[in-house]
């Protein structure tokens, strides 16, 4: 199985990507982090905010695998623990099935992206930068993998 990491958003910073690959390189092969990066909609066409979003929505939709569990990244969706996450994924890997995580861009997630999800997660009350999401997600995958095969990495 794998984790998929669908971003809007491309031509990252060095950094950004030198983080996500260092968490995804870290990864075992039965439970790899991929990054699917989603071409954003230009800001310059007069289109509406709306408009933007549901351009990207196609766009998230159509990279999706058809039988991935869907988790949304969103402020208002549910806080969990880094052991949440770890019993999460263990759950996940026993049952085979890919994994993608949906960060949206500078203006979030269509609202028909975050209905198709089968669950809305927060990392944090805060609004973060989309890219700086996909080093911190990268980061705590990693975290509750090495809690699940009790890694020295994660201390409690």
């Amino acid at each position: 199985m794998k984790f998929l990491l669908v971003s809007v958003g491309h031509k990252m910073p060095g950094w950004i990507s030198d983080g996500f690959n260092e968490y995804a390189k870290r990864m075992p092969r039965e439970a790899r982090i991929e990054l699917l990066e989603i071409k954003p909609e230009p800001r310059t066409t007069g289109k509406t905010t709306a408009q933007i979003m549901e351009a990207e929505a196609q766009r998230i939709q159509a990279a999706l695998p058809a039988n991935c569990l869907r988790i949304a990244l969103d402020e208002h969706g549910a806080s969990w623990t880094t052991r949440q996450l770890a019993d999460k994924m263990q759950q996940w890997l026993g049952a085979g099935h890919d994994v993608a995580f949906i960060i949206g861009g500078a203006d979030g997630l269509h609202p028909s992206v975050k209905n198709s999800a089968q669950q809305l997660l927060a990392l944090s009350a805060m609004t973060l930068p989309h890219a700086m999401v996909r080093v911190l997600l990268g980061e705590q995958l990693y975290r509750a993998h090495s809690l699940l095969h009790n890694h020295p990495y994660h201390r409690e």
